[in-house]
């Protein structure tokens, strides 16, 4: 009993009971849902400072500044700023020597009455860990999806408990900020698909674990991250086309640079996108991270490290089915979706038993994914032993989906791609692999300019640490 996970009602009384703990609210757009459990439990007077709603625009730019969108990082930055210079000015001099202080701050859509809208939002809180320490600051950005306004209400309230709870009762650790986010919700009443750390408390932290903790505990099903860190998906994805590739990236190899390439010229060319400026993906399935259900943390860096130094947005998802990857991006925008696939990964997609979990079997697998126009990208293989170049016009599948595969491919659902490069066609992974391991002379040529630095700095592969 003792290890069971305290209830939100127990986590709101204990941080009112926590006299060393003291701070304001600021909330806007869904009520003051996160300040109400804390007036409904009792004892509130020694937690709460101030509570506030700065609902009318008008009212939260006179307060906070003039905003072009009020539901954003930037906004909610600007609320802790300025909540937290307000609390410092008028508390420290009286209790801080006894409290350490924190602010929580919210600014949330939450459905409409038409049920037109996405329902999210951006919290955060600033905070002490001992009294007068400089302060660290927790950013996450939430989804809701519960189809009424008042349980999407609810949950945002959890949420915000539950943060302020880790932040001032449990040490402040970021792993189990993480970990608890979503206690006392299920994960598909609330989705969190961004969070940083910052501050004091905080130095060292890469943010890119601290997102990737987020898919490993299933608050998301994806995150995002561009070459310069984390990234809440809609800043990039929003009514943009979108080109992905997916694969283990370990190593990235001139195999998948010449695959991107080569998509990326096709994907130009397609007349829906003509004209406009699409956003592309390298993504990487969880499960091939895991090995024996963990993951190594240098591991996940070292990919994203050599994805970043090549100038690629990355993307780290829970979908092992294509069709759920492309609803993920369909959240986004409703422009074109290319997926480039090689043939390992096009065996897979036409393989009948991958697709077992799924009532409708590959039927449904591939009615799902390309019924909203979705491409698929094939690039060729060389075979090692044989020496046949394999490809779109060529693939064998069984005899029992040659009409549909037949099908696909005449109605440029199935694209063979162009212009690739023989030197990248012919080589296969696994001798790279074996390469570096050996640390061969010469394993670098096979990768783009500067990925071998980028591995040996991470001792990747078994290499010696530069």
């Amino acid at each position: 009993m003792e290890n069971e996970t305290p209830t939100t009602h127990q986590k709101a009384l204990q941080i009112n009971l926590d006299q060393g703990t003291y701070g304001a609210f600021a909330e806007i757009g869904a009520g003051q849902e996160v300040a109400r459990w804390f007036f409904r439990v009792g004892g509130a007077s020694g937690t709460v400072a101030k509570s506030m709603s700065a609902y009318d625009m008008q009212v939260s730019d006179a307060i906070y500044g003039h905003a072009e969108r009020y539901v954003c990082e930037q906004r909610l930055r600007t609320m802790l700023e300025h909540e937290w210079n307000l609390l410092i000015e008028r508390l420290d001099a009286g209790r801080g020597e006894q409290c350490r202080f924190f602010v929580f701050a919210n600014t949330v859509a939450i459905r409409n009455y038409a049920g037109t809208n996405e329902a999210h939002g951006w919290m955060g809180i600033r905070f002490q860990t001992s009294p007068r320490s400089a302060p660290s600051t927790v950013i996450a950005h939430v989804r809701m999806w519960d189809r009424e306004a008042v349980l999407q209400q609810e949950a945002l309230g959890i949420v915000g408990v539950n943060l302020i709870f880790a932040a001032t009762q449990l040490g402040a650790d970021s792993r189990t900020i993480v970990a608890t986010l979503a206690d006392d919700l299920t994960t598909n009443r609330i989705e969190v698909d961004m969070i940083q750390f910052e501050g004091a408390d905080y130095e060292g932290i890469d943010n890119r674990l601290m997102s990737f903790r987020l898919v490993e505990h299933q608050l998301t099903n994806a995150v995002l991250f561009s070459p310069s860190g984390v990234v809440q998906p809609s800043e990039i994805l929003r009514k943009k086309p979108v080109l992905t590739m997916r694969g283990r990236f370990h190593p990235f190899t001139l195999t998948h640079a010449d695959m991107l390439q080569c998509a990326r010229a096709q994907f130009a060319q397609e007349p829906a996108n003509a004209g406009k400026e699409f956003i592309t993906l390298s993504e990487i399935p969880l499960n091939v991270l895991q090995h024996d259900g963990k993951t190594n943390d240098a591991d996940v860096l070292a990919r994203l490290d050599v994805l970043a130094a090549l100038g690629q947005n990355a993307l780290i998802t829970n979908y092992s089915d294509y069709f759920r990857l492309s609803s993920y991006f369909q959240r986004y925008t409703r422009e074109m979706i290319g997926l480039a696939l090689g043939m390992t990964e096009l065996t897979a997609l036409f393989t009948e038993s991958n697709h077992e979990h799924l009532d409708g079997g590959i039927l449904e697998a591939l009615g799902r994914l390309f019924k909203s126009g979705v491409r698929l990208y094939l690039y060729p293989r060389r075979e090692v032993a044989s020496g046949v170049l394999v490809t779109a016009k060529n693939f064998q599948v069984a005899p029992g989906l040659r009409g549909l595969y037949d099908y696909l491919l005449e109605n440029r659902l199935l694209i063979g791609l162009a212009g690739w490069e023989e030197a990248a066609v012919g080589l296969a992974t696994q001798i790279v692999e074996a390469k570096i391991q050996a640390d061969e002379p010469g394993w670098g040529e096979l990768l783009p300019p500067g990925t071998a630095e980028v591995l040996r700095r991470h001792g990747s592969f078994g290499l010696t640490r530069t």
